[in-house]
């Protein structure tokens, strides 16, 4: 299956936090949009990681995602390794994208960091015919960067006002990592203190200098190519 667009992200719910309007808006708009969870977040302090796996699925499903999968490496181990980067660059020939999207490259998480560096270094390995040569090569898919916990240099903003309140859904099948209900083996973190309230507020920012409700922001590290200027780049 060739996708339009494939979206890494280092666990379950990092492409949700980041970017659930905009895979929303594609979906519905007929673009063949994959996610890709490189760990299955066997780390974290809440939830298993068959419940993480059930989650994420509801989760891909409700955004109209036509693909989930999950890569298996370790999370907190995630390392600029032949091994980690061969696993990347594979999943990203699988699919043969147009645009790719991963984590912004600064962020409290270090996962979403080297998250970010993998996909990056995998992106520009796909191109090449003598890497991995059993595997065919592919063109190099567009590269953009969203915001998980922290936000960066904001190239490109995206109006998801229409779908915010599917992404809010989506969040919410999250129920293991998002809240703590009475009695549950659970424990109180940055995520379960608020933090749904926290990505509304920064979404609702990011809208507020083209008034816009709610938007979503990515980054690139190349320039945004435009054929002319007109009323709708403004």
């Amino acid at each position: 299956m060739k996708l339009d667009i494939l979206v890494f992200g280092a666990h379950a719910d990092d492409a949700e936090i980041g970017m659930a309007g905009t895979i929303a808006k594609h979906t519905a708009a007929g673009f063949k949009v994959g996610m890709c969870d490189l760990t299955q977040a066997e780390m974290s302090s809440n939830g298993t990681v068959e419940l993480r796996k059930q989650e994420a699925q509801q989760a891909a499903e409700l955004l109209g995602a036509v693909v989930r999968t999950n890569l298996g490496l370790p999370d907190r181990g995630l390392y600029m390794t032949e091994d980690h980067l061969a696993a990347v660059t594979a999943e990203i020939r699988r699919f043969a994208p147009s645009i790719v999207f991963a984590p912004y490259w600064e962020d409290r998480h270090p996962d979403h960091i080297a998250c970010s560096r993998l996909v990056e270094e995998a992106v520009f390995n796909a191109k090449l015919r003598k890497y991995m040569p059993d595997k065919p090569s592919i063109p190099e898919p567009q590269l953009y960067f969203y915001f998980i916990n922290d936000l960066g240099r904001t190239d490109l903003i995206v109006d998801v006002t229409a779908q915010y309140p599917l992404k809010e859904q989506a969040l919410s099948c999250y129920r293991s990592q998002f809240t703590v209900a009475p009695g549950e083996d659970a424990v109180s973190t940055p995520l379960t203190e608020g933090y749904i309230e926290r990505v509304r507020s920064r979404d609702m920012l990011l809208g507020q200098r083209r008034l816009i409700p709610y938007a979503e922001g990515f980054a690139s590290k190349v320039p945004y190519t435009v054929d002319v200027f007109s009323a709708a780049c403004q």
